[in-house]
């Protein structure tokens, strides 16, 4: 009978510790703090990378995420909603692009201050955009672009002697 109260005592314990774990995860995270935050949307032509809860930034600092991803039918872009925090206010005429942390990163939604004196408010539309540039493309053109033709041979030097 003395082993089963232990048991219970100590399972009640770990039940209890899992839960405030729980309960903390959920205050520090982005999903207590929206509360506040207004949301803003931007079409991308190329989001590759890009999906719900991707970080979008402002200076490297991260002031929200993104909430909805989604395709555009209408003109085949790539619509993208954001919840960012209420402090950043951003000109109507900022821009976001898509970008990486590095070579091989993850991506991110950078935003940059336009200089407008009009803010966007919330359910505004960031109309400047700039998609996600895709590496590979790049890197097999500048491999292949130039595979086919030779370069012309250039004229030797003339050397003078004294």
């Amino acid at each position: 009978m003395k082993n089963s109260t232990v048991e219970t005592l100590i399972g009640t314990a770990v039940v209890a510790i899992a839960a405030a774990f729980f309960i903390y995860a959920y205050q520090v995270s982005d999903q207590a703090s929206a509360a506040g935050s207004y949301r803003v949307s931007a079409e991308f032509d190329n989001a590759e990378g890009v999906s719900v809860g991707t970080d979008v930034r402002v200076a490297g600092v991260k002031i929200g995420s993104v909430v909805d991803f989604t395709l555009n039918p209408e003109n085949f872009l790539a619509n993208v909603v954001m919840e960012l925090d209420p402090a950043v206010k951003l000109t109507e005429d900022a821009t976001a692009k898509v970008t990486a942390e590095g070579l091989l990163g993850s991506k991110f939604i950078s935003l940059e201050q336009g200089g407008a004196e009009t803010m966007l408010t919330a359910g505004g539309v960031i109309s400047n955009t700039q998609g996600a540039v895709d590496i590979w493309s790049l890197i097999s053109q500048a491999m292949f672009e130039n595979k086919g033709s030779q370069p012309a041979p250039s004229a030797p030097a003339e050397t003078q002697t004294p």
